[in-house]
């Protein structure tokens, strides 16, 4: 299975709740945070979510 790392680059103050928790889920607590995960369906549709507060690249 493929790995990505997620990096959150924008802060989730004021947005949706549901936002705050899926960055809290894919383990992002502060700004410029990075995690490895597997490249799972649930996980990108994590992603997904939020989109718009972080950064994806694929690790080969």
């Amino acid at each position: 299975m493929k790995k990505i790392r997620i990096t959150q680059i924008k802060s989730g103050i004021d947005r949706p709740e549901r936002q705050k928790l899926t960055l809290k889920a894919l383990g992002l607590k502060k700004m410029h945070a990075t995690k490895e995960v597997e490249a799972t369906p649930q996980v990108l549709g994590m992603v997904r979510t939020v989109e718009h507060l972080v950064k994806v690249e694929e690790i080969k």
